[in-house]
């Protein structure tokens, strides 16, 4: 079992950053691919940015492309996401998840989510 805790969510004025932490409870945090997803009130969740286990490779959707960047540090089994020119729009809810594959659709382990909050 894995568990995963995000933390870095908060309010901020549009245009201002934030950076989201996962920690992962596991010994093989290296052997999962990590990804950041968010839900919105009224919307579908959404993939917003995955990572190889390597961290080598990497998959932003198009909204949020030059403005994030997901990174892991796997000596310490956490994943981040460094939010920059943040827009309304961002406002959700974001999880972090763990699962086999940072191309593929199988998440198997979820975090409680932390809202990021992005005023105009």
């Amino acid at each position: 079992q894995v568990q995963l805790v995000e933390s870095g969510g908060g309010l901020v004025q549009a245009g201002g950053s934030l950076r989201l932490s996962c920690a992962a409870s596991t010994r093989t945090f290296a052997n999962f691919a990590m990804g950041w997803f968010r839900l919105a009130p009224g919307k579908d969740r959404e993939s917003v940015a995955t990572i190889s286990w390597s961290g080598g490779n990497t998959i932003y959707a198009d909204s949020v492309k030059g403005r994030f960047t997901i990174s892991r540090d796997n000596a310490k089994n956490t994943v981040y996401l460094q939010m920059n020119s943040l827009k309304p729009e961002d406002t959700a809810v974001y999880y972090c998840a763990a699962g086999p594959w940072y191309s593929g659709s199988t998440w198997d382990y979820w975090g409680q989510g932390t809202q990021v909050t992005v005023s105009s």
